[in-house]
């Protein structure tokens, strides 16, 4: 039976890679948008936002209508839409040369509710397929998005150098080959039957389900501490730490998509005990944190930021295999809260990361205390920047424990 959904299954691989490329192309381009036009830390950071809220809306759209969607049409195109987002994206300088920031939000907008569709249907999608050991399996496609991370940071990385920042719109169009390859896989693919509540009232009743709640705190938190990082961690390095852009990218930002792949092919191959896989990555991304901001030693903010991928990598994964295992038969339902409370936690986080750099850059006191510290006032935003995005892991820390509490063979 298995066999029959090779296909959809490469498919939905695919898919994975392209929310890869959308959730991490922008961020890798962040000073390049600064250099070129001057966009302020702010408004990137709110490209950020733009893309998970939109991802949100997406998520919440199905977690109360998605009996009103014909599931197998979404999605087969929902890589047509993330193909005509980074299309526009890309083309964006050219067409609209006086508004670039609005063209560039416009094109955040498609690709990011492609990557909501992907999201909200790729795991449910994966699920229906008859498995062994399903948990393994759905953190088999959380994998390949990790892999997908460490092929675009370097990709990206060599091209910028070799062919320079200001073509980067020509490295967004390549960019274009991967949604394309996911849409014709699923052209001739069967989408296995995927159960929805019937009416707006059946997801309405799981609303009053406290263990549902817990799950969407937990995949908030787990949500923000894994896209700070990953998000951030490219203009950290080189702003903060003074690394150079392609080495932060290649060994920095690359080793952290790295260490978030082997997480979660790790669980793939031989996880277990979920409960306790969430708790102690929660406490390691927290001391990753805090090493990164605090110290001076471009090695050791290197390797924190490079460890923090490997401590959050199953915090998003890990937490929808405890709610589905907590709920079970809720279908569509539970993929499409649990995608909610992950990307709201994904949205905010870096925001918060950009506002407080920015704000410290404008304030004369903080300027003045950079001065005594021997810094400069980007590089004490950024620290100040990353404590506060220490204080998700931190608050993860009970949330998992009682999650883990939960699972009697855990105790």
């Amino acid at each position: 039976m298995e066999a029959k959904y090779r296909r959809v299954k490469a498919a939905c691989y695919f898919s994975s890679i392209s929310m890869s490329v959308i959730g991490n192309l922008s961020p890798v381009l962040f000073l390049t948008f600064r250099e070129l036009y001057g966009i302020s830390y702010s408004l990137l950071g709110l490209l950020v936002l733009i893309n998970f809220m939109t991802q949100l809306t997406i998520d919440l759209i199905f977690t109360f209508f998605s009996h009103k969607f014909n599931i197998p049409l979404a999605v087969k195109l929902t890589p047509v839409l993330a193909f005509a987002g980074l299309v526009f994206f890309a083309l964006t300088p050219w067409l609209l040369p006086n508004a670039i920031y609005t063209g560039m939000v416009i094109g955040t907008v498609m690709f990011s509710a492609a990557g909501g569709f992907g999201e909200v249907l790729g795991s449910p999608v994966i699920a229906a397929i008859p498995a062994r050991d399903p948990d393994r399996e759905m953190s088999k496609l959380h994998s390949v998005y990790a892999w997908g991370v460490v092929f675009v940071i370097l990709f990206a990385t060599f091209f910028l150098l070799v062919f320079g920042r200001e073509n980067w719109q020509i490295l967004t169009l390549i960019f274009t080959i991967v949604p394309l390859t996911s849409f014709f896989l699923y052209a001739g693919a069967e989408i296995p039957p995927m159960e929805t509540p019937e009416k707006v009232s059946g997801a309405l009743a799981y609303l009053k389900n406290k263990t549902l709640w817990l799950s969407v705190f937990g995949i908030f938190l787990g949500g923000s501490a894994e896209c700070t990082m990953a998000q951030w961690s490219s203009g950290y390095l080189e702003q903060a730490l003074g690394i150079s852009k392609v080495w932060g990218d290649m060994f920095g930002v690359a080793m952290f998509g790295l260490m978030l792949g082997l997480g979660r092919t790790l669980y793939a191959k031989c996880g277990r005990r979920i409960g306790h896989v969430l708790f102690l990555g929660a406490i390691g991304a927290s001391v990753c944190y805090l090493t990164a901001a605090v110290t001076n030693i471009p090695v050791l903010g290197l390797a924190a930021c490079a460890l923090t991928g490997f401590c959050t990598s199953m915090l998003w994964p890990g937490s929808l295999i405890a709610a589905t295992d907590r709920i079970p038969d809720s279908g569509v339902f539970i993929y499409a809260m649990m995608a909610a409370g992950g990307d709201l936690g994904a949205s905010v986080g870096p925001q918060l990361v950009g506002i407080v750099t920015d704000a410290v850059i404008a304030s004369p006191s903080m300027t003045a205390l950079a001065e005594t510290m021997a810094l400069a006032p980007e590089q004490l935003g950024m620290k100040l920047g990353m404590l506060v995005g220490m204080l998700f892991p931190l608050a993860a820390v009970p949330v998992f424990w009682h999650i883990r509490k939960s699972y009697p063979k855990e105790k």
